[in-house]
């Protein structure tokens, strides 16, 4: 089991509703593939840095998953067919980098913080 991280960024005409449908649509299939959901985090609307489809706003969001290696090719073809799927981007995860995350989600500062003024 290798540790994952997808981001991917959703169209902005999806209502609230088909965006929490389109996130649990592939947590289930991690889920279902036998990997396990590590953490989700909807971004939400945020401004893109270039116009895709002639659209200048798309939703993200970001998935940590551990799965096997050859899960993410299924899971690349589900993203490629859906039509809400501006675009995705997997990162394979070293062991410090799980580490900075878990660190970062229990609030343990990491040093990268900005200081207060």
């Amino acid at each position: 089991m290798q540790n994952y991280e997808l981001m991917v960024i959703f169209t902005p005409v999806l209502s609230d509703d088909d965006y929490k449908a389109a996130q649990k649509k592939y947590t289930t299939l991690v889920s279902e593939s036998g990997g396990k959901v590590v953490n989700e985090k909807p971004w939400g609307l945020k401004s893109l840095a270039y116009p895709i489809n002639k659209k200048t706003t798309g939703l993200y969001w970001v998935l940590e998953y551990n799965a096997p290696s050859d899960f993410n090719e299924k899971l690349k073809i589900q993203l490629l067919r859906d039509d809400n799927v501006m675009r995705h981007m997997f990162t394979a995860l070293d062991k410090y980098a799980v580490e900075y995350n878990e660190r970062k989600r229990s609030g343990v500062p990491s040093g990268t913080e900005k200081a207060e003024a």
